[in-house]
């Protein structure tokens, strides 16, 4: 009974701060790209795998802020953007960026396709709600869109270079 209670306090607790602030409402989009690999999963993952190698397939710099590339550390691309990893697989990283307006989270994933065959796939996911007309939604989509479709194309060079 004790327990009931204390979940029920906070549930209430949770529905006064919600009503009392300025919540809004969130516009979720997410964009799924990927490529394939004449490599195994394994091999990819070691060619692009660590967190900061995203900086080379991005083409702009990438640093530690904190941490040795495992889960809760932080990246620094371009001297100006953090990102903290969120979540960890032996084959993908889950990454958000703290600052950001939009609740922006990035995962990098490598799948077996077969023995010597594998996927690369870059997920975004972020609130557009911000963006306040369909043009300027598919307009950020767009952009996003072939941003990463550069990145996983480099992503496959990378990883397909032996």
């Amino acid at each position: 009974m004790r327990h009931r209670t204390m979940w029920l306090a906070a549930i209430g607790a949770t529905g006064a701060f919600l009503a009392g602030s300025n919540a809004r409402a969130a516009d979720y989009a997410t964009i799924v790209l990927s490529v394939n690999v004449a490599r195994p999963a394994d091999a990819v993952w070691r060619k692009i795998g660590r967190f900061c190698e995203i900086g080379a397939a991005l083409k702009v710099s990438c640093v530690y802020a904190s941490g040795h590339g495992g889960l809760g550390t932080v990246r620094r691309l371009a001297g100006r953007i953090d990102e903290v990893m969120v979540a960890q697989t032996s084959h993908s990283y889950t990454y958000t960026q703290p600052d950001s307006k939009i609740l922006y989270h990035g995962t990098v994933d490598v799948e077996a396709e077969g023995p010597n065959r594998s996927k690369i796939i870059y997920s975004l996911f972020y609130d557009q709600a911000s963006l306040k007309t369909q043009a300027a939604q598919a307009k950020a989509r767009e952009q996003r869109s072939m941003v990463f479709t550069r990145v996983l194309d480099t992503m496959k060079r990378i990883a397909a270079g032996g």
